[in-house]
C-alpha cells in the first residue's frame, strides 16, 4: 500500500495567496516571507503533487488546468483549517473592528459574509460604516477605519487587494423610459463616483447626449428616483432590484460597460480581530473576483 503524502497547509496557503495577489512579491508581503521563499513553497507543492500548478511569464502568473482544480480544493482545506484554529483560539479573539463599505455592496453581498463572521467570533464587535467610496477613503486616510471595501476602476493601480469583480448594467423602471429620448436622463451619485464617471464617459464615447436628472448620495434615494421614472442608472448586475428592468444596451443603443471592481484596503498594524475579518472577507468574496 503506497504511503500517503501529507501536504502542509503553508504550501497550500502560498498557492492561494500567490493567485489572489497576482504575483510572488505581493504574496510574500502578505505572508511575511521573501519572494524566493514563496516561490520555493510553490515548487515544493508542485513536486509533492507531481503536477505543474502555475505558468510563470515576465508579466503575469496564471494557473494551469491542474492548478485550477487544486486551487479550489486548497481553498476548502484552508477554510477547514482556519475554522479549526478559530474555534481553538476563539476566547483570544475579541475587540472592535471598524469596517467600511459602499452602501449598495453592504446591503447586497455583505450581510451573509458579516453574519457568518459574527457567528464564529461572538466576542468581536463590528462597527460598520456605509458611505460613498470617496467618504470611505477619507475616513480610512484619517485613521478612522481598520478595513474598507472601495470601488475602483479595474485599470487603476491603487492600493488594496481586488476581492470582487462583476458586470455593470443599465437599469430603469422599464425600457419605455428611453423611447424617443434624444438625451439620456441619468440618476447619479455625487462626484467623484466610479459609476457616474463610467456612465458619462461611455455615453460621451458613443456620442449619446445625456443630462443629470437626479443626484443623490443615498442608494435608496437613487433607486426611488429610478422607480419614479426620473432617469436610468448603472448598477452591478447582481445588485439590480427585481422590480426594475435591466436595459438591453444593444437594443436601446446604450454603450456596453466594463466590469466593476471592489478592492479591500487595510490599515497598518491591524489587531488580531481585524486580521481575522480581513481574511474572512477575502475568502468569502474571492469567487466574485
Amino acid at each position: 500500500m503506497p504511503t500517503a503524502t501529507n501536504i502542509h497547509p503553508d504550501l497550500l496557503r502560498a498557492l492561494v495567496t500567490v493567485v489572489e495577489c497576482g504575483g510572488f512579491s505581493m504574496a510574500g508581503e502578505r505572508l511575511g516571507r521573501g519572494q524566493s521563499a514563496v516561490s520555493l513553497q510553490i515548487k515544493r507543492l508542485e513536486e509533492q503533487l507531481g503536477v505543474q500548478l502555475l505558468v510563470r511569464s515576465p508579466r503575469q502568473i496564471s494557473l494551469t488546468s491542474e492548478g485550477e482544480l487544486i486551487l479550489d480544493q486548497a481553498r476548502r482545506i484552508l477554510a477547514l483549517n482556519d475554522e479549526l484554529v478559530t474555534r481553538a483560539r476563539e476566547p483570544e479573539i475579541a475587540g472592535v473592528v471598524r469596517f467600511g463599505a459602499p452602501e449598495d455592496f453592504a446591503t447586497s453581498h455583505l450581510p451573509n459574509v458579516l453574519a457568518q463572521f459574527a457567528k464564529n467570533h461572538p466576542k468581536v464587535a463590528l462597527d460598520v460604516t456605509c458611505e460613498l467610496t470617496l467618504d470611505l477613503l477619507e475616513r480610512f486616510s484619517s485613521g478612522n477605519l481598520d478595513l474598507a471595501l472601495v470601488k475602483r476602476e479595474p485599470s487603476e493601480k491603487s492600493p488594496g487587494l481586488r476581492v470582487w469583480r462583476e458586470p455593470l448594467v443599465w437599469v430603469g423602471v422599464d425600457r419605455k423610459i428611453l423611447d424617443g429620448a434624444e438625451t439620456i436622463p441619468l440618476v447619479v451619485s455625487p462626484r467623484p463616483c466610479v459609476y457616474r464617471k463610467r456612465m458619462t464617459d461611455s455615453l460621451d464615447q458613443k456620442q449619446r447626449p445625456w443630462r443629470i436628472a437626479y443626484t443623490c448620495g443615498s442608494l435608496a434615494g437613487s433607486l426611488a428616483a429610478v422607480r419614479a421614472g426620473l432617469g436610468v442608472t448603472v448598477l452591478p448586475k447582481e445588485m439590480a432590484p427585481t422590480d426594475l428592468t435591466i436595459l438591453n444596451a444593444d437594443m436601446l443603443d446604450l454603450p456596453a460597460l466594463e466590469d466593476t471592481e471592489m478592492a479591500l484596503v487595510e490599515a497598518p498594524g491591524l489587531s488580531p480581530a481585524a486580521e481575522r475579518l480581513r481574511d474572512h472577507v477575502i475568502r468569502q468574496l474571492e469567487h466574485g473576483a
